[in-house]
């Protein structure tokens, strides 16, 4: 048995989840032997729910799964627990989340995904209103190509890699070399876990703010102390002593609470959104308020409000004495 066509695959699809939840930690080859599929299907089948989930509300409702060596474990079950009953939104939203995955390059058999859209498409009719388009061109989280394949390679062969790695909470790029132990999907984006050699313990890194990626020709030797992290509570722990910011966001600027990790979301009556962040670099916020242009402001600390009105104004002075072109 293959279980390649989408009439087999589906329902195993379905079955996948509540069978991986109730054994955490399986192997992929159990998996397959239980299935009756190999094993390439059941890493095509896992890499396809890695893009599935609860509809409309965003990546932290799709299921997460964390991989240690041949091994899986639901982090995230997204509410697959339960029988699938599709609505018009509900099938809007896997066909969007299945195009997304069509074009993501390396991970998935995109003619195989290609086929369950058009079924879920034809099957979908006219449960949602005509017209609606969706376009993917433009994804900020998008990795390259050529990282995410020597990311992926580097992990397979236990190699060391070197990459060039943007740290948003310093707005700082830094070179690193790094042991990577696995690679890992959390609240929709990927992540690569590894022993940082510069930090000198492990570190999550987000695969789209690697801007390089070179093997080394040596093989990864994290420590004996390194160990992969619980994932369960999601990708970052706040360290209690860093200091928090609370910002009150437009809707043209909400992407602030999907590009950085956030401690606390409020969706308040007038479409804005205030978020609670935690930053280690005082400078950093400042620069990142400016640079929303007034879409974002900063409710607490009012000294902090007070260093960007203060920076503002002496932008406006500056300008004032340009010459006019």
């Amino acid at each position: 048995m293959t279980g390649s066509s989408t009439a087999e695959r589906l329902p195993r699809l379905l079955a996948l989840v509540p069978y991986l939840v109730s054994r955490p930690g399986v192997a992929v080859a159990e998996v397959a032997a239980d299935f009756g599929v190999t094993e390439q299907q059941v890493r095509r089948d896992l890499e396809l729910l890695w893009m599935c989930g609860l509809p409309g509300y965003g990546p932290g409702d799709l299921i997460d799964l964390s991989f240690s060596g041949d091994t899986v474990t639901v982090v995230y079950d997204a509410g697959m627990r339960k029988p699938l009953r599709l609505t018009g939104q509900e099938a809007t939203s896997l066909q969007v989340a299945l195009r997304a995955l069509s074009e993501t390059p390396g991970i998935v058999d995109t003619d195989a995904v290609r086929r369950a859209l058009a079924k879920i498409e034809n099957a979908a009719g006219q449960a949602h209103p005509a017209g609606m388009v969706v376009g993917l061109d433009e994804r900020p989280d998008r990795v390259p190509a050529e990282v995410e394949e020597t990311v992926q390679r580097a992990v397979r062969q236990r190699a060391a890699l070197r990459i060039r790695y943007y740290t948003a909470s310093r707005d700082a790029i830094t070179e690193r070399t790094v042991d990577p132990l696995r690679l890992v999907l959390l609240e929709g984006r990927r992540y690569l876990e590894a022993w940082c050699r510069r930090a000198g313990g492990m570190r999550l890194f987000r695969m789209d703010r690697v801007d390089e990626a070179e093997p080394l020709d040596e093989h990864a030797c994290p420590p004996a102390e390194a160990r992969t992290t619980d994932l369960s509570g999601g990708p970052f722990r706040p360290s209690p002593e860093q200091p928090r910011v609370e910002l009150e966001l437009s809707p043209r600027a909400r992407w602030v609470a999907e590009y950085y990790p956030v401690d606390e979301l409020t969706e308040l009556p007038n479409g804005h959104t205030r978020v609670v962040l935690r930053y280690s670099d005082r400078a950093w916020v400042v620069r990142l308020v400016l640079g929303l242009g007034g879409r974002g402001r900063i409710v607490s600390p009012e000294e902090l409000a007070g260093e960007v009105r203060s920076r503002a104004e002496e932008a406006l002075e500056l300008a004032r004495h340009l010459p006019s072109t």
